[in-house]
């Protein structure tokens, strides 16, 4: 959504926007706070990693690649690749301490039109699309008990999924310890759930369940051996999630680079494992007909406990619905600051200090997409946008090596790094851009929206003085009505 012109709603007495909410001159300023320590830091990004991809989808990069064995090639280097990302974000968000991860990069090094394209696309279908269909995940795997025998009534499986989003909603407005709270019983649940699984395997392999093992039948079309990569980066997608939030990470500049590093190994070493567990009970062609892997497995080998495993994935899922609420509210709140979104969005909550408008934009615009039925295919044509989006914030980091040496930076990361990560993310976007040009064609038309967007509502400063008293007085309203003002620097 564009911004509007800045108007007579900052000069709002805080008075008359909360009321007997407003806090003493001399209490502390309203704005978003350091709340999060280490723990919560690599909750959020584990959280946000593990959603359903583990549990539902082993069966794409297994697709791509043909076998076993190289289909754990591709989860374990699309592991690699995750972390060396992540260092480069490390560096890149000790020295750029805002809120928005490589939308603020980007605008620090390649100017508001290209960090407004990139907000454009991930605010207004990415994000919102990416928590549609998580939350349609779950809300599958908690009906799927209830209807074991048929697919779950549509509209019972919608209806759910607009009700978690609602209770999340509710929760991240309130406050961020109770969404924190969330986001570490549900992140400690995913883990349990894989732990059973991991454990089940090693079981199985100690009767010698390696029989699946082999590279037999390695594709080699190198284009859908990059498209597998789509389907394990997608798994992984969410490692750069605690950098949306760094204003509200305490002692960033030390607990951000540890809780990459912890997180990214994790996650890693739980994956390849986790994969290794499904291929000692189900072979290629099991997993490719499944319609969830982990279910599949647990029907094998848990007989009448196999409930558990559609239990373990709606945990999995609301846990990572909580995680992309919170994270791309942030990145709507980043974008109001810099003026590229409704000023409303910047503000806070000025009695439970959470940025309730930006959280409240985030889940009307994920419940609208609820409402389509192509959910998958937007996410499909701008997929290869995420990555390229991404690439161009690593791309960031030698370039403000080059233009601000100066720049104080607590973490410095080899070159060889970004270089190697920058050349990763040219080859897993050019090659299935080529295998897929009219997906492609449609995601570029979908980004290309975006232009008149930032032309009519950005870069036009001086409306009329009617459309300027228009977004003025819906602010206002809202602004009321949310009981929200402009954030403070905090003293």
């Amino acid at each position: 959504m564009p911004s509007e012109e800045k108007g007579d709603y900052r000069n709002v007495p805080l008075s008359d926007v909360a009321g007997d909410s407003a806090p003493d001159k001399d209490s502390d300023a309203i704005c978003l706070k350091p709340k999060m320590g280490l723990l919560n830091g690599v909750t959020v990004i584990v959280g946000s990693i593990i959603g359903s991809g583990i549990f539902v989808s082993p069966k794409g990069v297994l697709l791509g690649t043909g076998s076993v064995g190289l289909s754990l090639v591709v989860w374990i280097s699309s592991g690699i690749f995750s972390m060396i990302g992540a260092f480069c974000y490390a560096e890149l968000g000790c020295a750029i301490t805002k809120s928005g991860a490589d939308y603020a990069y980007i605008m620090e090094s390649f100017g508001p039109f290209v960090a407004f394209i990139r907000l454009w696309v991930e605010c207004m279908i990415v994000r919102p699309c990416s928590q549609a269909v998580v939350a349609l995940t779950f809300s599958f795997y908690v009906l799927r008990p209830i209807f074991p025998d048929c697919e779950p009534p549509d509209a019972s499986v919608r209806f759910l999924a607009v009700l978690c989003i609602l209770i999340l909603t509710f929760v991240n407005c309130w406050d961020v310890k109770w969404s924190m709270n969330v986001q570490n019983v549900f992140t400690f649940g995913k883990l349990f759930a894989l732990a059973i699984i991991i454990i089940t395997g090693l079981v199985q392999l100690g009767y010698g369940q390696t029989q699946h093992f082999t590279f037999e039948g390695s594709e080699s079309d190198i284009t859908k051996i990059a498209l597998s990569f789509y389907s394990g980066l997608f798994a992984y997608n969410g490692w750069n999630y605690l950098n949306f939030v760094i204003e509200e990470l305490k002692n960033p500049h030390v607990n951000l680079p540890k809780a990459i590093f912890i997180s990214c190994i994790l996650v890693t070493v739980v994956y390849t494992l986790t994969v290794v567990a499904f291929h000692t009970t189900l072979s290629v062609p099991e997993v490719l007909g499944a319609e969830a892997v982990a279910v599949t497995f647990a029907d094998a080998l848990y007989g009448k406990m196999a409930w558990i495993m559609p239990v373990f994935v709606a945990m999995s899922t609301y846990g990572g619905v909580n995680g992309i609420l919170f994270t791309s509210s942030r990145l709507f709140y980043s974008g109001a600051e810099h003026g590229q979104m409704p000023r409303i969005l910047s503000m806070i909550q000025v009695k439970h200090l959470t940025p309730a408008p930006a959280v409240i934009a985030m889940a009307l615009l994920s419940i609208l997409y609820l409402c389509s039925s192509d959910i998958y295919a937007l996410i499909n044509y701008v997929g290869f946008a995420t990555w390229l989006a991404i690439g161009l914030a690593v791309v960031c980091l030698p370039y403000l090596r080059w233009k601000q040496p100066n720049l104080n930076r607590p973490i410095k990361v080899h070159l060889i790094f970004p270089i190697v990560y920058i050349i990763a993310t040219i080859f897993i976007t050019v090659v299935p851009m080529m295998a897929d040009p009219v997906g492609t064609g449609f995601g570029a038309l979908i980004i290309a929206t975006g232009v008149p967007v930032y032309l009519i509502f950005i870069y036009w400063e001086n409306k009329p003085k009617a459309i300027r008293k228009v977004f003025d007085s819906v602010t206002c309203t809202l602004q009321k009505l949310l009981v929200v003002v402009p954030a403070e620097k905090s003293s």
